[in-house]
């Protein structure tokens, strides 16, 4: 039986992995993506400067829907996030899904970003 510690080291280890060839720079920031149980979190980082640029969560406070841990959400989450990364010049960026599978909610957060303008 696997047990919920053995799922998280298996995620981060995926995550280095995956980290290890994926890098943001400042005309192509990374576009990093958390997923908790009850919420979804994204971040667009400059790896060089190591800063976040934009970031955006189901647990904004312009963020409309009350359940933050559905694909519904998660798509919303992305169309904001492409909304601030505009407002602040930004277009293309390289996704980075932090360890976790592209499907779901990740998946639908991909789109939204994709659907509000982001490039990637």
């Amino acid at each position: 039986m696997f047990k919920k510690a053995d799922r998280q080291e298996a995620r981060v280890r995926r995550h280095m992995r995956v980290r290890k060839k994926i890098f943001g720079t400042v005309e192509k920031p990374r576009l990093s993506v958390f997923r908790s149980e009850k919420n979804i979190y994204a971040q667009i980082i400059d790896d060089i400067n190591s800063t976040t640029l934009v970031s955006a969560s189901s647990l904004d406070k312009d963020f409309e829907i009350k359940i933050g841990s559905n694909k519904e959400a998660a798509k919303a989450v992305g169309m904001l996030l492409a909304k601030k990364a505009l407002e602040k010049g930004i277009t293309e960026v390289v996704f980075d899904r932090g360890g976790f599978v592209y499907h779901g909610r990740v998946k639908e957060l991909a789109e939204g970003a994709r659907e509000g303008g982001l490039q990637f």
